[in-house]
């Protein structure tokens, strides 16, 4: 089973979607054989190299007062809990090109789910920089990644044409909202669903398509 998960790494919904997916994969454990694909797209993709502050930008964006913005961070700093992610502060809300070019570096090397989640961490975890040399490299590093290539691809626009493109091929097949995750190429599950949701929907298509 081939599944695509379309995300950002600043998009708190998609640390969820993606724990939540794998509580599901390990709940169906070897009766499905799948194959995981991390593929970009930028919520903010004009984002200035400054970044902005997280509560503005959501508020202008969403239109959401902080009352709003209060409860829904609660929400999702619960929803995380309940999978074993820990939500900390991030104030600011920055440009994520440079880790999708990363990414896709990673899934070359084969060790795409590992950067995911340490940059998520990075992120969603400790509320650094995203955009930053720096903090890559030590996703990079504690993804398992070597150093000095990674740094390589960092600083370097290596596969910028490839992530552009990648971008432009979801964008044209409807994909608006993330987290996205579409199986064998044709079934679509969006939001941060429930485990017992991806669980459910996961088992229904292997039936269907055994093949």
């Amino acid at each position: 089973m081939k599944i695509d998960f379309v995300s950002d790494v600043a998009c708190p919904w998609c640390a969820v979607g993606l724990h939540s997916l794998e509580r599901a994969l390990a709940n169906i454990g070897d009766a499905i054989e799948v194959e995981l694909h991390f593929r970009p797209f930028e919520l903010n993709p004009q984002m200035p190299v400054e970044g902005e502050d997280a509560a503005e930008h959501l508020a202008r964006k969403y239109a959401l007062t902080p009352e709003q913005l209060q409860r829904n961070r609660e929400a999702i700093k619960q929803r995380g809990g309940e999978l074993g992610f820990e939500f900390g502060t991030r104030s600011r809300i920055w440009n994520t090109f440079d880790a999708h070019r990363l990414l896709h570096w990673a899934g070359l090397e084969g060790r795409q789910l590992e950067l995911k989640h340490a940059l998520l961490r990075s992120y969603h975890g400790r509320g650094e920089n995203p955009s930053s040399h720096e903090v890559l490299l030590q996703a990079a590093q504690e993804a398992g990644l070597d150093a000095d290539r990674a740094r390589e691809v960092i600083e370097s626009k290596r596969y910028t044409d490839d992530v552009r493109a990648d971008e432009r091929h979801w964008q044209q097949l409807g994909i608006q909202a993330v987290p996205s995750v579409i199986i064998n190429d044709r079934h679509l599950i969006q939001g941060g669903q429930p485990p017992e949701a991806f669980e459910q929907a996961l088992r229904q298509i292997a039936a269907a398509e055994p093949n």
